[in-house]
């Protein structure tokens, strides 16, 4: 039996009632503040903050006016990876020892940094023991008003169904609806966008960062000791990078360019197809990146003094690399057999692979 348009249009408003109530309610179950400064969802914006540690921490701080949860996210990043990044430079510039202890902060960091990312973008407001209570006086003395999560209210019953309005008056309730849900669709997918571009704007930023450091600053990826002559003591290094590091960079520098304008295309073209073939062909300049990194292995962990540390660096940055390696080739087919699939299905726009 075929529904009348108002019927349908009865059943498609009390669906819709449903949702809009069920997302309200878990809004004020987390306590989620729906408004940001950046347009972005709450929770991804709070996951941004840790993405690039006390970098995207600052900048998001900074941008950061209207929700308090996502300024103490942003605080908190500063606090911990901040800390973390010092407290790993200073040991590592230990004698002997430093290498290790350095290595342990870095263990902890990225431990830290994935926990950190997962809460976040679960609308946890996950705080840590000293760390998370400077990044609340950080909040509160920035202005924005910061209150403490409380209890949800008890939802209210729904109200009684009014009666159905009259035939005649259907089509302009209609045309009012397909307004407002072409508004909140188009609202969602700009937020969507904005996601989109501050990423890629993340990766140019890293990417410049990585391509200026390892080009011209790799020689202070080294071990450091004191030389003591007389009374005067001096600090030398001993870096880890041997000449072979020049057959590999070359290789990571078209890599890092690829990334680069591959991300300012995208910032200025915004295309499901185009975003998701150009990101297959930076993950794959990536890839030959480390495969020629792992072949290479242009180091020299042995000029730090213990050979049983030096030993144990040297498989554990063989194993880290080996991974990378395996995920970007996963993520590459994985990339890729969805984008053949959605093509098979004549899906060109985000909107259709949502």
């Amino acid at each position: 039996m075929e529904l009348s348009p108002e019927e349908k249009r009865k059943i498609y408003e009390e669906e819709k009632a449903r949702i809009e109530a069920r997302e309200q309610i878990e809004r004020e179950k987390k306590q989620i503040p729906d408004e940001t400064s950046t347009g972005i969802m709450p929770n991804v914006a709070s996951m941004l903050c840790y993405l690039g540690w006390w970098v995207t921490g600052i900048i998001f701080f900074i941008l950061e006016q209207k929700n308090a949860r996502v300024r103490f996210h942003a605080a908190q990043s500063i606090v911990v990876f901040g800390s973390l990044t010092f407290a790993g430079i200073i040991l590592g510039l230990i004698p002997f020892v430093g290498p290790a202890f350095s290595s342990i902060i870095w263990i902890i960091a990225v431990i830290l940094w994935i926990v950190l990312m997962i809460k976040a973008y679960n609308s946890e407001l996950y705080k840590l023991n000293w760390a998370g209570d400077v990044a609340e006086k950080m909040v509160s003395s920035s202005g924005v008003t910061w209150e403490t999560p409380k209890a949800p209210p008890a939802p209210e019953p729904p109200p009684a169904p009014e009666p159905t309005a009259p035939r005649e008056s259907a089509p302009a309730a209609g045309i009012n609806l397909d307004k407002e849900i072409g508004r909140r669709v188009e609202e969602y997918f700009k937020s969507k966008r904005g996601v989109r571009i501050t990423a890629s704007a993340f990766v140019i930023a890293w990417s410049i960062i990585l391509l200026v450091f390892f080009n011209y600053f790799n020689e202070y990826v080294a071990y450091y000791y004191s030389d003591k002559t007389g009374d005067i003591v001096t600090w030398a290094r001993e870096p880890f990078f041997t000449g072979e590091v020049n057959l590999w960079l070359p290789v990571l520098t078209t890599a890092l360019i690829v990334s680069i304008v591959g991300h300012i295309v995208l910032i200025i073209f915004d295309r499901y197809i185009l975003h998701e073939v150009i990101r297959i062909i930076i993950d794959i300049f990536m890839l030959g990146s480390v495969i020629t990194l792992v072949t290479i292995f242009p180091f020299d962990f042995y000029v730090v003094p213990n050979a049983s540390i030096a030993d144990g660096v040297v498989v554990g940055v063989t194993v880290v690399l080996i991974c990378v390696a395996v995920g970007l080739g996963i993520g590459i087919l994985v990339r890729g057999i969805k984008l053949l699939a959605n093509m098979i299905k004549g899906v060109t726009g985000y909107e259709e692979s949502a």
